[in-house]
């Protein structure tokens, strides 16, 4: 954080040592060491604050995509699903129309076969003598 190399450390410890004075410094150096401390958890405890934070944006910006894509395949599911309908419809439709052709095409099959294959009476008695 700071760039404070040893000698600059000596020098701020022996002005402290002549401006407080020797009975007092060490009190004053334990509680300049708390507050520092206490600083260094409030700036680490504020770091993971906006890190936590960033991680909660993260997570909602992944989420709302998650359920962006999510929509788009069940939309695409959907349009598939109606597109399969509507085949199977037509598809339906093609083979009742057949089965109504089939039917209508045996039904004249029949009428035309039975009067043209009917089997010809047994001559009759009169005819044999």
């Amino acid at each position: 954080m700071f760039d404070i190399s040893f000698f600059e450390l000596f020098v701020i410890g022996v002005v402290a040592l002549i401006v407080i004075g020797p009975e007092r410094l060490p009190k004053v150096a334990r509680t300049a060491g708390h507050l520092f401390g206490r600083m260094q958890r409030y700036v680490n405890d504020v770091k993971a604050d906006i890190n936590r934070e960033m991680e909660l944006e993260e997570l909602r910006k992944l989420r709302s995509e998650f359920e962006q894509t999510a929509r788009g395949m069940e939309d695409s599911i959907k349009q598939v699903t109606a597109e399969v309908r509507a085949a199977e419809s037509e598809i339906q439709q093609s083979v009742d129309t057949l089965g109504r052709e089939a039917s209508d095409s045996l039904k004249s099959d029949n009428a035309g076969t039975s009067s043209a294959d009917a089997v010809p009476a047994a001559p009759s008695e009169a005819s044999k003598q």
